[in-house]
């Protein structure tokens, strides 16, 4: 199945009737080009399954010659996280951002690809071309740094590929979002917008990430012990707030946790953590005073390594609460975690241990980075494609899409799953199932086959 000089395909092997664990291809001209390779992750409890899973890219894999290269839009795991376990199979440049790069890097290292991999730094507004692929990166607003939509253009046609995404006009790191590029691109007639789904069922517009400062900053104030936050560690605009939060309430703060040093080191490398305050000694945190402390910690998915989990279980080597003490979720629950997060609350409010949830507190504390109804709405109507296409969502997630797009005038939505093949040049259809897809699970170094499993990102 090869395109040719007159076609233009989207194939999505990832990501497509699901959230999480993106891989999208698109083809033309005898090539493809891949946009994103994410994970997703199996439930603690499941024992069976390994824990870390991605798309099974045999159908690419075995046309590897032909992939022209890989595009990262973001750092987020379910676009990044299977770089490091697939690309030996795939042996294909890559381009992305500064600060995504950092973290590419960082991961790379761990799997003894550090210098073996090909990765070119972008910037935002930059157009490169990439086989017969012409494409540009987009800057956008996300929950993390450095957030790319694409324009993805062909002689024969072009797509807007939006990745994840929102409308934040104070998004704390990073540019707040300018529709001018956006508006520009309907000049071009775009052929399709492929876009992310994953609050289409969500009314009204999403929070600001500045927005959360006053509910966060009462918590802390109202606080009598120590202060423990968890929230998502790539959400580096979130990390920065509670820095300032800390500062202005006169308590220092510690990190808990390897990959908030790691987002940390990578903002610092990539100049997004300039002029901030030192943090706690890893050494020192059990002998700071208990009001003049504030951790940011990883687990608030109820991950049984992470460090909220240790200190829920009072076996963290570097810190105890105490009962009075306050603990945060400025994150919501991904759908299937749910037991063990409520099995974590429990642990700490046993032990008299105060929690506070972004579902209980009257005011924001924590910022979806994805694009409710509203948003999506004006984004089309910017952009004005031709074709909607849907992805980064169950079903129905994608029809409630696909229905906005219509609504503000796009005149055909496709929606589909994993491996369907959607035309976009020189006619517009799909063709359902034209590729086989599947899971593979990392156990023991190895990749094996999995069971599907369902899992969100922020």
């Amino acid at each position: 199945m090869t395109p040719d000089s007159q076609d233009f395909w989207f194939l999505p092997l990832g990501g497509s009737g699901e959230i999480g664990m993106n891989l999208n291809l698109y083809g033309h001209d005898d090539a493809w080009l891949m946009v994103d390779c994410g994970v997703t992750f199996a439930d603690w409890n499941n024992t069976t399954d390994p824990h870390v899973q991605m798309p099974d890219p045999a159908f690419i894999a075995e046309r590897a010659e032909h992939l022209a290269g890989i595009v990262i839009t973001h750092a987020h795991e379910d676009h990044i996280g299977a770089i490091p376990y697939l690309w030996r199979r795939l042996r294909a440049p890559i381009y992305t951002t500064a600060f995504t790069a950092q973290i590419l890097q960082r991961k790379l290292m761990e799997v003894n690809l550090a210098g073996k991999v090909p990765v070119h730094v972008v910037k935002p507004g930059e157009r490169r071309q990439i086989g017969p692929f012409n494409v540009e990166w987009l800057s956008i607003t996300h929950s993390i740094p450095e957030p790319q939509a694409l324009m993805i253009r062909t002689p024969v046609g072009s797509v807007f590929h939006t990745a994840d995404w929102k409308l934040d006009p104070a998004p704390v790191v990073g540019p707040a979002f300018n529709a001018e590029p956006y508006q520009r691109l309907a000049l071009e007639e775009p052929d399709a917008m492929v876009c992310d789904s994953t609050n289409a069922l969500v009314d009204g517009h999403s929070t600001s990430e500045a927005a959360l400062y006053e509910g966060l900053k009462q918590i802390v104030d109202n606080a009598q012990g120590r202060v423990v936050v968890s929230c998502f560690a790539s959400n580096v605009a979130r990390l920065k707030t509670l820095m300032k939060i800390a500062d202005d309430s006169g308590r220092q703060v510690g990190l808990l946790g390897r990959s908030l040093h790691n987002m940390v080191s990578a903002a610092r490398a990539s100049g997004y953590w300039s002029n901030m305050p030192k943090f706690i000694d890893s050494f020192d945190l059990g002998y700071f005073p208990r009001q003049n402390f504030l951790a940011i910690a990883t687990g608030s998915q109820g991950e049984p390594r992470a460090a909220l989990h240790k200190l829920a279980r009072d076996n963290h080597p570097e810190l105890t609460l105490d009962a009075g003490d306050t603990v945060v979720f400025s994150s919501r629950i991904i759908p299937g975690n749910e037991k063990p997060v409520e099995a974590l609350i429990a642990l700490l409010k046993q032990r008299d241990i105060q929690v506070i949830t972004a579902d209980e507190f009257a005011l924001p504390i924590h910022a979806s980075g994805h694009p409710a109804r509203d948003e999506l709405a004006q984004m089309y109507r910017w952009v004005q494609p031709k074709l909607a296409i849907p992805v980064h969502g169950e079903t129905e997630h994608m029809v409630a899409n696909a229905r906005i797009a219509r609504d503000a005038g796009v005149k055909q939505q496709l929606t589909g799953e994993n491996g369907d093949l959607f035309f976009i040049a020189p006619v517009k259809g799909v063709r359902r199932q034209a590729v086989a897809t599947g899971r593979l699970g990392w156990d023991r170094d190895a990749l094996i086959p999995v069971k599907p499993t369902v899992a969100e990102t922020d």
